[in-house]
């Protein structure tokens, strides 16, 4: 059984920095297409940067480019992402995802969800 454990998340000012990891267990990264996705109170998960398995194909939403930066360890079976000058408009719940067949920006599509960690951006 594939599991997906996110760490990283917190309060920060705005302008500040974190960063989050996703730990895969049960399965080999590189097997995946993997994304991140968050969901702020009231709004629907958005998919945040999206990675084929192959590396081909990367989806990378406008609202964070230039500020968020992604990579993958496979060593380590991890996954992260970087976010710098985070902004309030941040502040959601954020996930990591393995999908196993197909590159997709669709939350409901994927396979495999961590459980969650909150990130909140102060003004």
């Amino acid at each position: 059984q594939v599991q997906l454990v996110e760490s990283g998340g917190g309060l920060v000012q705005a302008g500040g920095s974190l960063r989050l990891s996703c730990a895969v267990s049960g399965g080999t990264i590189s097997s995946y297409n993997m994304g991140w996705f968050r969901q702020a109170p009231g709004k629907e998960r958005e998919a945040v940067g999206v990675f084929s398995r192959s590396g081909i194909s990367t989806y990378v939403a406008d609202s964070v480019k230039g500020r968020f930066t992604f990579s993958r360890d496979n060593a380590k079976n991890t996954m992260y992402l970087q976010m710098n000058n985070l902004k309030p408009e941040d502040t959601a719940v954020y996930y990591c995802a393995a999908r196993t067949i197909y590159f997709s920006t669709t939350s409901g599509q994927y396979d495999y969800w961590g459980q969650g960690t909150q990130v909140t951006v102060s003004s």
